[in-house]
């Protein structure tokens, strides 16, 4: 069984000279209790090319301390880690294992760095005795695991907070100015491992693993560091690398049954298929295609679970809303179960596509055509000029698909008419998002206006699925000998709703057109 602790700290450089300063300097340390000295022993666990310190994540298995057992750390943000542990075992265990297969791509895993450490501790609390944090001076010994057997020693501070104290980041900033007042810097490594990789690698091998990027919850583009972008395919390949590296790093957090993250995963993975579809002139279809269908896939199996849980959430809403005079019969209980069920199959559905080899295989496809990307004559092209014509191609077929879903009678053509402009509406913006890099406000406006004809046609698509659910729900009842009498009046109030939201599209439409000038 695999717990979880949020880890926050900073690292300091330091020597076996190294005196600490009087710590009760901060404002809220009173006192530094000693907790003596632990023995650690930990062997750390990679790929051969180092695939997960790349990431900035770790895998270790440490004897020693009150914490043995298997550790995997995941980056959070800077200074900032969730650390999944497990009991000891001799090899790795599947539970951490299978949160880091979206790195390894199914390559082994095996010993790369083996750290000894002796750590003198100390305690830092507050007035009342409440313990803030803990701040361990670590003399460490790293060693390569490989055949060279290459060795390193130094001397570092690492300052945590505990649980107990609140996790208050302030005091790591009041600790860190009464060291730094004594002379001691930051560390310039980011972890043990970090420095034990560089300062261990052979002579002509790479130093370091690469800079991990940044975590981060959305897959939205425009905020991104590096070499300015200037031709079309430098645009759609940066839109393109974002929207995997979420996918990626998505994976742990839909696993770990996260908030949000399916979600999150689902959106990314409909915004590669996206680009892929509009940027055709930059990225060659016959190579992003079968991707892209692997991609439709991956969503389907994802929405499963989060159109549960958004149609579970649209009911809940509504039924509070409904007099408790006119709940007839046990509907919350009713509506309660019927999520329940369907979430305990989904969420099982949803970790066997994770686990299963078809989607490794679409990971190992995504990796290959960022390696090498099927670009087109016109990726080498002016951006605004490729994009813009990319992006009016997609608004002209939402057009005809508004104007067709409006010129149909109400009824179940004419709901599957919108459901088809309300994709078309997401297409264009995410092209538009795509774009704005280099077409700028006039971009972000243009997406946001249809973003708002995709809310419309969306809640609306959102009342069909609902109404199906509230049939379904109602014949339960009645086959239990209950009254259905609620969930008819919800699906009323349903139809209401999606006739109010045909009544307001075409003025929501009327405003949703392209900028007269990029």
């Amino acid at each position: 069984m695999a717990d979880t602790v949020r880890e926050i700290e900073r690292k300091y450089e330091a020597t076996d000279e190294t005196q600490l300063p009087d710590l009760t300097a901060a404002d809220r340390v009173a006192a530094v209790a000693e907790r003596g000295v632990a023995e650690l022993d930990a062997t750390y666990y990679d790929t051969v090319d180092q695939r997960l310190a790349s990431a900035g994540i770790t895998l270790r298995r440490r004897t020693g301390g009150e914490d043995a057992g298997w550790h995997l750390k995941l980056p959070v943000a800077l200074g900032i880690r969730d650390e999944v542990r497990t009991p000891l075992s001799d090899a790795p265990p599947p539970e951490l294992t299978a949160l880091v297969r979206s790195r390894t791509l199914g390559r082994e895993l095996a010993p790369v760095i083996r750290l000894r450490t002796r750590r003198t501790v100390r305690l830092l609390q507050a007035a009342d005795g409440t313990a803030l944090a803990e701040l361990a001076v670590d003399a460490v010994r790293a060693t390569r695991a490989d055949r060279t057997g290459a060795e390193v020693r130094w001397h570092e501070i690492e300052v945590e907070l505990t649980g107990e104290g609140g996790g208050d980041a302030a005091l790591l900033d009041e600790v860190g100015a009464v060291l730094a007042a004594a002379g001691v810097r930051p560390a310039t490594a980011a972890s043990k491992l970090a420095r034990a990789l560089a300062e261990t690698a052979a002579e002509g091998a790479p130093s370091k693993p690469s800079k991990p990027s940044k975590p981060g919850k959305s897959g939205k583009p425009g905020k991104r560091s590096g070499k300015k972008a200037r031709t079309a395919g430098d645009i759609v390949l940066r839109y393109v690398r974002e929207q995997v590296r979420v996918i990626i790093e998505l994976d742990p957090a839909v696993r770990r049954d996260l908030p949000d993250s399916v979600h999150q995963m689902r959106v990314a993975t409909r915004r590669l298929r996206s680009a892929f579809r509009s940027y055709t002139k930059v990225l060659d279809r016959a190579v992003t295609r079968p991707i892209g269908l692997e991609l439709q896939w991956l969503a389907a199996e994802l929405g499963v679970d989060r159109d549960r849980e958004v149609l579970t959430a649209r009911l809940s809403g509504a039924l509070a809303q409904v007099p408790r005079t006119l709940r007839l019969g046990p509907v919350s209980a009713r509506l309660r179960i019927w999520s329940q069920r369907r979430r305990l199959g989904s969420r099982r559905e949803v970790l066997a596509v994770l686990d299963g080899e078809r989607y490794l295989e679409l990971l190992r496809g995504l990796e290959a055509l960022l390696a090498d990307p099927p670009l087109r004559g016109a990726a080498a092209r002016s951006a605004p000029e490729v994009l813009v014509k990319a992006v009016l191609k997609d608004y002209a077929r939402l057009a005809g698909r508004v104007e067709a879903a409006l010129g149909t009678p109400p009824g179940p053509r004419r709901d599957e008419a919108l459901h088809g402009a309300r994709k078309a509406a997401k297409r264009v913006r995410y092209a538009a998002e795509a774009a704005r890099p280099v077409l700028g406000k006039p971009a972000k406006k243009f997406a946001k206006r249809t973003k708002r004809v995709q809310q419309v046609l969306g809640d609306h698509q959102d009342s069909v699925v609902a109404r199906g659910a509230l049939r379904e729900l109602a014949t339960q009842a009645q086959r239990a000998g209950e009254a259905g009498f609620t969930f008819g009046l919800l699906y009323g109030r349903e139809e209401a709703l999606a006739a109010e939201r045909e009544r307001q599209l075409p003025a929501v439409w009327a405003k949703a057109a392209p900028p007269s000038r990029w």
